[in-house]
């Protein structure tokens, strides 16, 4: 996926923002101001997103292209280093998983709000 493409499939998760809140390279995707995603707009795109311990080893182990994230917890956080070496459809599955992660950890009052701004008024799967 290109960085155009992963850009519309964050912004299309209910409670997201878009920012700049390190550099004017690294873009970040927020849920309810938690940061579900970081792409490196230098060079070749990357992205780093979150996940449990046990699903991070095993997207290191199976894919090459899959390292732990720098400046990360690198128990929690992958980074993606080529996000055209990865089907589409898994990266998808990958920031969905990220997404929930990050707002399933969100307080009552931001799962709420986060509620509401859902297109079918309901929390997203997993929250």
């Amino acid at each position: 996926m290109n960085i155009e493409e992963i850009r519309e499939y964050c912004l299309a998760r209910p409670g997201v923002s878009e920012g700049f809140p390190f550099d004017e390279t690294t873009l970040v995707f927020k849920v309810m101001g938690k940061i579900f995603c970081i792409a490196d707009l230098e060079g070749r795109i990357g992205i780093a997103l979150k996940n449990t311990p046990e699903k991070i080893s095993e997207m290191r182990e199976e894919w090459p292209c899959v390292t732990p994230a720098s400046h990360l917890s690198h128990v929690h956080w992958n980074n993606i280093t080529d996000t055209y070496a990865v089907p589409a459809g898994v990266l998808k599955n990958w920031i969905d998983d990220s997404y929930r992660i990050v707002a399933a950890g969100l307080t009552r009052k931001l799962k709420e709000e986060l509620k509401k701004q859902s297109t079918y008024g309901s929390t997203p799967e997993g929250i």
